[in-house]
């Protein structure tokens, strides 16, 4: 998975497998949000995971948008 990310554009920053509704957890650093959709959905085609995405932003930048 990691090389298709960096392929389309991205990087994975951080991967953990994890217990509960979700078996891994994968950090993707993408340039923007399109980059990031392109991803999920070539991704997602494959038919073999599910893909839930949720924008980060950091505190400090998050900040600045409310301002």
């Amino acid at each position: 998975m990691n090389r298709d990310v960096e392929e389309l554009g991205a990087r994975v920053v951080q991967q953990w497998a994890t217990l509960g509704p979700f078996d891994f957890v994968n950090v993707i650093e993408a340039p923007d949000d399109a980059t990031m959709a392109r991803i999920s959905v070539a991704l997602s085609a494959r038919g073999s995971s599910k893909f839930q995405t949720m924008p980060a932003f950091s505190v400090d930048d998050f900040l600045g948008l409310l301002e």
